[in-house]
């Protein structure tokens, strides 16, 4: 990567101990040393977005994680001190308007971002908005087929579109079940950017084909899902 840094925008997270390092995690010294090791190991200079990785409010109060990022802004290691979690903690993060860009989960089956005023919190902060789980372990289609998931880590969002599935077909639902969580989430221009992860080429390629020729879907299928968590969602939280 060192020899094609300005081609693309360099991501990254940090405040948990891994790899070969040393101490404890959501220290000052953990999150610092994270992005000297980072830099070093990629050979680069600075990283553009460096996220704290879902810790819990009683870290972010604290406080030492955070300055440990901004220390880094300051001596032009990163680009933008940003948080990456959900719920809570993440309502704290863009209330406490010391962070630039917010990475939390939105999906059909997972709208607490929206509803909750999460989302419109963080775009009334100026903060970028990074989307993970875009398409909800592309449960949708196999909770109408009724095909278990093949990781226990999705049975939640299974279990989510099993209930709003029972209700019926979308009005104007594409037949490719990606496309219609794809389409959903970016849907709503709070987000700017969707994780879509995926280790396979061909899906990576198929994703950006449905996003460049097929996209937007029809705003009446929007509706129907905004409305259908509504009606079934109850306690849904969103997923750490």
């Amino acid at each position: 990567m060192a020899g094609r840094r300005d081609e693309f925008v360099l991501a990254s997270k940090a405040g948990h101990v891994a790899g070969d390092s040393a101490g404890e995690e959501w220290t000052y010294e953990t999150v610092a040393d994270s992005v000297d090791r980072s830099l070093k190991r990629m050979k680069v200079e600075y990283i553009d977005i460096l996220q704290l990785h879902s810790c819990g409010i009683d870290v972010l109060e604290r406080g030492n994680v955070i300055r440990a990022l901004e220390d880094a802004k300051a001596a032009g290691k990163i680009g933008h001190v940003s948080y990456s979690g959900d719920n809570e903690a993440a309502h704290w993060a863009v209330d406490s308007g010391r962070f630039d860009t917010l990475q939390t989960s939105l999906n059909l089956t997972e709208q607490g971002a929206l509803t909750s005023g999460l989302l419109t919190a963080a775009k009334a902060q100026g903060m970028g908005v990074i989307v993970k789980r875009p398409i909800g372990g592309a449960t949708w289609g196999r909770a109408k087929q009724g095909i278990e998931p093949p990781r226990n880590y999705d049975r939640e969002y299974f279990d989510r579109a099993r209930a709003m599935t029972a209700l019926g077909d979308l009005p104007e639902e594409p037949s490719d079940a990606v496309l219609l969580a794809l389409g959903f989430t970016l849907a709503h221009p709070e987000v700017d950017v969707a994780i879509v992860g995926t280790k396979n080429p061909d899906h990576m390629h198929g994703n950006l084909d449905l996003a460049e020729r097929e996209l937007p879907i029809s705003a009446a299928a929007v509706t129907e899902l905004r409305a259908r968590w509504d009606r079934v969602s109850g306690d849904w939280r969103q997923l750490q």
